[in-house]
């Protein structure tokens, strides 16, 4: 080989200098240049990509920020504007907000502690969940912890990050609180579901008056209310068809506003510049008093969608977002509230519609049509959040069953909630109507934002301590500043509580009590279930057919409990002299990870020795994957059922008990090794991989394949092949797969307390009989069903 050349710092050569290498080499230099050569083609196209993300990001992330501008500074000056310090004083406040909260709090540090690309409050809590054991519904399994998504990191046992872990750890209610915490933050993003849209799409459409003064302020409301209508009926289309939109329009957005902004400095006033100087918020606050500190309610609406930019963080990468914002979205934002205020500096009367009175006369309507298409986008980017987050809860176990289904076969997240967006809908027409104006709408929407800020602060205290082992200086530090900024605009915000700011408090206790009872009744279920499960030795004790006819076929009972034999089981032996052939217990299971691959979802194992034919099969779900009992569903866990069997029956020393001994790497590759024969007995390439539980009997089964056997026996004792086996499961399934459900109804005893007996027989009882039946969620066919109905007291 030749020597001279460096090729460590090929990454730095010319693309002519890379064919020069490539036409010049012998045959091992080819080998190198051709690798060179995909090195800067990497680079070339990672940037492309990163500048193409970075545009996209713009109208999935930004539009609710981006059109702030429509209705801030009245917001600020409900009342008009008594001095032009003011209006300094304030674009001061603005720009300042802009730079601590979406600036550096958000793009640069609270998008790190993203969960693998998937923001929000329960991101947040989910993180934590994987770091300490804070989930209140204790439903989790050491094997959870080996999926390539469960990524966490270990604390030093004398460090103050595992101090706090057992703090939290240590007492049920620390756990309830943070989980309190969690709901409250995401009830508050659902009411910026409901005010995002009214507010946006009312001020854009209230720039029709200020062409047409005497229009009445009912055509405007009315005007509003038919975008919003069709805004949420077509919901059902998904962002994905229509999405191609929203980056040019918001892009076009911002740089209009921008363009206004460096328009209305130059010809108005110059000197508003000045308010990049912090002295003026000082100036501002002083000689305000009690009316300037309540005026901060007004600016906090300067940053609204921040909150957004979060929790739609999902298909984007965080350099993309930091380059989005820090290229268009901070400047152009700067720019227009610039520009507003060097137009009010000679038009003080103009504050109501500062932004349209600002335009120039030339291009008003062009504005105006972009405008109401950014508050369209703006709309669709937070009620997809909604969406997102609400799948979320229900996943957790936080949120009643709701139908959700995926828009887009390309994007994971994007999902429609049906029942919740006639909800959402109806409750935006209500707050546009019932309001009809930007300033009691501006002063709810400022209070939902300040509180999820509050609560994101607090999450991330946490996050930073048992996730990113910060130093606790820089933890009390990030959250001192942070908690002193939001503190300060949440008493601003508490002084307009009854000039609008109820609202969200209303509508987010109101989603509160429902997520706290429903999950409050879920964990008394499975803590019902937990403690009355049957035993393996009850199971034993009943002999080979259970003490009762087997039937042919298969039969799937569905469970809560990922180990041990549910009470429903036990009940149906009691009451039905039958029982199917071979016995699944099939629980379905949420884990506090953003999804989990589909070669690690199903965890196998078998239940009591191989002539019962019982097995349980866990089904693994992040709060991302979507779960429809379908055929594939089906198929899948069948797959996986049939290769537990082979590789059960190719290891050595199986025990038919509750629990495998150690088996060491070897014997793993060797029967791996043996289940990648094809039929001429020759070995194929395949990514199969099995990993084998040490510690219990459950064998997550990755990749599963189908076995070629040639056993046609009618039945399967013990002792016989594992292909017997295989042809007797196929047989049962030949002859039909009944789901058996449980039917429960939760009553609290009779010794509770009575505000239990409130929460469970009537509230939670209410929520039960209105949301959807499992066999919906499932997709059960009614001629495959049984539900066994069984009471249980909590």
């Amino acid at each position: 080989m030749a020597s001279g050349v460096d090729f460590d710092e090929g990454c730095e050569t010319t693309k002519g200098e890379m064919w020069d290498l490539d036409q010049k080499l012998d045959q091992p230099m080819d080998e190198e240049a051709g690798r060179l050569k995909n090195m800067y083609r990497e680079k070339k196209f990672s940037s492309l990509l990163l500048l193409r993300l970075a545009f996209q990001s713009l109208g999935v992330v930004y539009g609710d920020l981006g059109t702030s501008p429509l209705y801030v500074f009245y917001n600020i000056f409900p009342h008009g504007v008594d001095d032009t310090e003011d209006i300094i004083g304030a674009l001061s406040l603005i720009i300042y907000s802009l730079t601590l909260i979406p600036l550096l709090k958000y793009v640069f540090i609270v998008c790190r502690a993203n969960d693998n690309g998937q923001g929000g409050t329960f991101a947040l809590y989910s993180l934590l969940c994987r770091h300490a054991k804070v989930r209140t519904i204790p439903n989790q399994h050491r094997t959870d912890e080996e999926l390539t998504t469960y990524s966490r990191n270990k604390v030093h046992e004398r460090s103050f990050a595992a101090k706090t872990k057992a703090w939290l750890e240590a007492n049920m209610f620390r756990k309830t609180s943070l989980l309190i915490l969690v709901l409250v933050g995401t009830c508050m993003v659902i009411g910026d579901g409901i005010l995002t849209p009214a507010i946006s799409v009312l001020s854009a459409s209230g720039g029709i008056k200020v062409d047409h003064p005497k229009m009445s302020n009912d055509v405007v409301v009315v005007v509003a209310v038919i975008i919003l209508v069709g805004l949420f009926s077509m919901q059902h289309y998904g962002t994905d068809r229509v999405g191609w939109l929203f980056a040019p329009i918001v892009l076009l957005w911002f740089l209009i506003i921008g363009g206004i902004g460096i328009y209305n400095i130059y010809n108005y006033d110059s000197s508003v510049l000045r308010a990049f100087s912090p002295l003026y918020i000082y100036r501002y606050l002083r000689n305000g008093k009690k009316k300037g500190w309540t005026s901060l309610g007004g600016i906090m609406l300067s940053i609204t969608g921040t909150e957004a930019l979060f929790a739609d963080l999902a298909h984007f990468p965080v350099s993309a977002i930091q380059l989005a914002f820090t290229v268009v979205v901070f400047p152009c934002l700067l720019l227009a509230y610039s520009g507003q205020a060097a137009y009010l500096t000679q038009n003080q009367d103009h504050v109501y519609d500062a932004f349209y009175r600002s335009i120039p006369e030339r291009i008003y309507w062009p504005v105006f049509i972009i405008a109401t298409l950014a508050a369209i986008v703006a709309s669709q980017a937070t009620i997809s959040a909604t969406f997102s987050i609400i799948k979320q809860a229900h996943a957790l176990g936080c949120f009643p069953r709701v139908k959700v289904v995926h828009t887009s076969k390309t994007f994971l997240g994007q999902i429609y909630i049906p029942d919740m967006n006639w909800i959402l809908m109806v409750l935006c027409i209500a707050v546009t109507a019932g309001f009809r104006n930007q300033s009691q709408i501006g002063n709810a929407y400022g209070t939902a934002v300040v509180v999820v800020m509050l609560v994101t602060t607090l999450l991330m205290t946490l996050i930073m301590l048992l996730v990113w082992h910060c130093h606790w200086i820089l933890v009390l530090l990030f959250t001192f500043l942070s908690l002193v900024v939001e503190c300060t605009y949440f008493s601003a915000v508490l002084f307009k509580v009854d000039q609008g700011g109820w609202v969200p408090l209303v509508i987010a206790a109101a989603f509160l009590l429902i997520m706290y009872v429903w999950h409050y009744g879920t964990l008394k279920r499975y803590e019902f279930e937990m403690h009355s499960k049957v035993s393996l030795a009850w199971i034993l004790g009943l002999g080979p057919s259970l003490g009762l006819v087997r039937v042919p076929g298969i039969g799937l009972v569905y469970t809560e409990l990922a180990n041990g034999v549910p009470h429903i089981f036990s009940h149906f032996i009691t009451n039905l002299p039958a029982i199917h052939s071979v016995v699944v217990f099939v629980c379905v299971k949420y884990l506090p990870v953003y999804t989990v691959p589909e070669d690690e979802r199903f965890l196998v194992k078998r239940i009591g020795p191989k002539n019962f034919h019982m097995f349980r099969c866990v089904a693994r779900y992040g709060y991302k994957d979507l779960h429809k009992k379908d055929d594939d569903f089906e198929n899948k866990l069948f797959a996986n059922l049939f290769t537990f069997v082979r590789l059960e029956a190719m290891m050595e020393g199986c025990s038919d008990s509750d629990e495998y001994s150690l088996y060491g790497q070897q014997t793993t590759v060797q029967s791996r090794d043996l289940l990648l024969k094809d039929s001429n007995g020759e070995t194929s390439a395949s990514n199969l991989d099995f990993t084998i539980s040490s510690v219990d009997s459950i064998v997550p089964a990755m990749s599963p394949m189908h076995a070629n056997t040639t056993h046609t026996s009618s039945g399967w004792e013990s002792g016989q092949t594992e292909g017997d086996e295989l042809e007797f499961i196929k047989s049962c399934r030949d002859a039909g797969v009944v789901h058996i459900l449980g039917n429960t109804v939760v009553m609290a005893r009779r010794e509770s307390r009575f505000y239990k007996k409130i929460a469970i027989d009537y509230i939670y009882a209410f929520l039960r009989k209105i949301c959807r039946e499992n066999s919906v969620i499932f997709n059960v066919p009614h001629e495959s069903l049984l539900n066994v109905g069984q009471v249980f007291f909590v």
